[in-house]
């Protein structure tokens, strides 16, 4: 049997990531959250897992140097990666959003002003749509962007909506539903079918018996 290399990132997302394996009784006795390794193997060996960061799982995951990664669906419509996404293991809940002002009214007549982490969501978005954008490419706290006039609207990750509405801006549409999720290289799933789907049955099935 091949071995298969997982990616993920640490953080919140690896930790129950983890936990689930340890439910499908895939064992790493070496791991802890303050460890600084960025390899463990599990008991038998048969699994490699890496920790990379979270923007650069599904990078890892096309180019193949994993076989399979786990992360958030944010990075992964970001990524644009070519690579399969097989399962949702419900993880981090929360959704893609346009948010702005309480009564501002998108117009289709005019260039948008978009600030956002997120530039490929954001122009997938307003391209279906059929909307001009101008995107302003932020990497800390996009909230701010509006409120300074640097941007109309904002596209970012809303959990509770608590940052927005702090800041006297609300959601004016979602775009899509995000939670981490399991992705595959495209040649692994079929040179490593085996191995590939026994992972994911037992990934699966330890999600079900998670209350």
């Amino acid at each position: 049997m091949e071995k298969l290399t997982i990616a993920l990132s640490k953080g919140r997302p690896a930790k129950h990531t983890i936990e689930t394996l340890e439910a499908a009784d895939m064992q790493f006795i070496d791991f802890h959250e303050k460890s600084r390794k960025l390899v463990f193997y599990n008991v038998d060996e048969s699994i490699k897992l890496i920790f990379v960061k979270a923007v650069d799982v599904p990078t890892y995951v096309e180019r193949g140097a994993a076989d399979i990664g786990i992360v958030g669906k944010d990075n992964i419509l970001e990524s644009r990666a070519e690579v399969y996404e097989l399962l949702d293991l419900g993880i981090g809940k929360c959704k893609f959003s346009v948010a702005g002002f309480p009564n501002y009214s998108i117009d289709a007549n005019r260039p948008l002003t978009v600030a956002t982490k997120y530039p490929n969501v954001a122009e997938k978005h307003f391209s279906r749509k059929g909307q001009e954008i101008e995107t302003v490419k932020l990497n800390g706290s996009v909230e701010l962007a509006p409120l300074i006039g640097l941007a109309d609207v904002i596209v970012d990750i809303v959990e509770t909506g608590n940052t927005l509405k702090e800041n006297g801006l609300t959601v004016l549409e979602d775009i899509d539903d995000i939670s981490t999720r399991l992705i595959v290289n495209k040649a692994s799933f079929a040179t490593k079918a085996t191995e590939v789907r026994s992972f994911i049955d037992q990934l699966n099935n330890a999600l079900e018996r998670t209350p």
